[in-house]
């Protein structure tokens, strides 16, 4: 339900609160704060008097990054970091009246803060509260900007009534309030985010070609990085995709030492790829994102797919080791194995169901990819590991099945019949 109730309390939010910033959002599997983020940053060396250029420069590209992103159909709520700039009014004293008049600095900055913001004179007492009571100007007297102008001033050395505009001019202009450093350089985040049933990487796709045309005309001394969950899976799978290659290296190893053969570890592992196709698919059909939680999911979903083909070869040594038939070997193992893989397999998808429609956004991702790779690997399991079994020692001659002239005596009768053999 969480899914369906963010989409719509979102436009809600949007609609009823002007000029305010409420995102709703899911539970967060990845430490990305905004989905859609690219940041333009200014390297360039300026001093002080380049400074204003600099913000202005830096707000034009923004401005062109946030109306490529507007203009894509797929995202929604595209701001900046900084925001818009904000209204400053400066009271510009002039030193020789003020000095002639008896008015100084402090009498102007604190007169005109009482006027518009309020000045605190005292404190009532109610009960245990305490209520602080505030003096300004009344809102008719102070709703424009003109109104400024038109205010008294009581000199602190003579007490007496000065006019504003006898001492000082009243000047208006658009600053910006908030400036972002990044590495010691101004930057600015240009964040949106996906429209409902989309996904971030859909935004990318489409606006990638006008955002690499705008960042091949940028000025010198200016760049334009893409993060969100782009940068973060980029550096993330990276990382993932290290892990994976070591945790298979040590799977490897760890069944050349149990077969103590080079190649019947790649036939086990020849499986693996299809769970990972099975996996993908069930994400795509069930609109599930490849997250870090489908990624947990098709690392142990590879565990699973290994341990089923092992039970395959290891009843095919089995009957080698008896002295058995290579056809009848391989026939066996794929008839009298598959009750125990299919028990396994269909134990673990009922009991990942449950999880799957009601575990929330955490769980979806990991519980489809399990329940597809399962699915799919195991009919693969089971008709591939025989066929290129077969395929190694009948025709590439890569393995050799060599008849036992005196077979062990097995402790108990192997038996055709699938209700008597053990469960691996």
């Amino acid at each position: 339900m969480t899914p369906e109730f963010v989409r719509e309390l979102q436009p809600v939010l949007t609609a009823s609160i002007p000029g305010a910033r409420l995102d709703a959002r899911q539970l967060l599997t990845n430490r990305v704060d905004y989905p859609i983020e690219i940041r333009v940053s200014s390297t360039a060396d300026v001093d002080a008097r380049q400074e204003d250029e600099d913000i202005r420069n830096l707000r034009r590209i923004a401005d062109q990054v946030e109306g490529i992103l507007r203009s894509s159909p797929l995202a929604d709520r595209t701001r900046n970091e900084w925001g818009d700039d904000n209204t400053l009014v400066e009271l510009t004293v002039d030193p020789d009246r003020a000095n002639l008049a008896g008015v100084t600095n402090m009498d102007v900055a604190n007169s005109s803060t009482a006027a518009t913001s309020g000045s605190t004179v005292g404190v009532l007492q109610e009960g245990q509260k305490q209520i602080p009571i505030v003096v300004r100007a009344r809102m008719a007297d102070r709703a424009h900007l003109s109104d400024v102008e038109n205010l008294y001033f009581y000199a602190s050395q003579d007490g007496s009534k000065i006019p504003l505009s006898q001492i000082s001019s009243v000047n208006h202009d658009l600053v910006t309030g908030r400036i972002v450093r990044y590495e010691q350089f101004r930057a600015m985040n240009i964040r949106s985010f996906p429209a409902q049933g989309h996904l971030s990487s859909e935004v990318l796709k489409d606006v990638m070609p006008r955002l690499q045309e705008l960042q091949a005309s940028l000025p010198p001394g200016y760049q334009m990085q893409i993060g969100g969950e782009y940068d973060k899976t980029k550096s993330g799978f990276k990382n993932l995709a290290l892990v994976m290659a070591i945790s298979t290296v040590a799977v490897f190893l760890a069944l050349l030492f149990q077969f103590k053969n080079a190649i019947k570890p790649l036939l086990v592992l020849a499986a693996a790829p299809y769970g990972m196709i099975g996996a993908f698919l069930a994400l795509w059909i069930m609109g599930e994102a490849f997250s870090f939680m489908a990624f947990l999911g098709v690392a142990s979903l590879v565990g699973v797919i290994v341990s089923h083909s092992i039970v395959l070869f290891d009843y095919i040594e089995e009957r080698h080791a008896v002295g058995d038939d290579f056809e009848n070997a391989l026939i066996d193992a794929g008839i009298l194995r598959l009750r125990p893989v299919l028990i396994t397999v269909f134990a673990t998808v009922l009991a990942l169901f449950p999880l799957a429609l009601h575990g929330g956004p955490l769980w979806k991702p990991l519980c489809y990819a399990q329940i597809g790779g399962l699915l799919i690997a195991t009919v693969i399991t089971k008709l591939q590991v025989p066929v290129m079994y077969a395929i190694f020692v009948l025709d590439l001659k890569i393995l050799e099945w060599k008849q036992v002239e005196n077979p062990k005596k097995p402790s108990e009768p192997l038996s055709s019949d699938p209700s008597n053999v053990l469960v691996s």
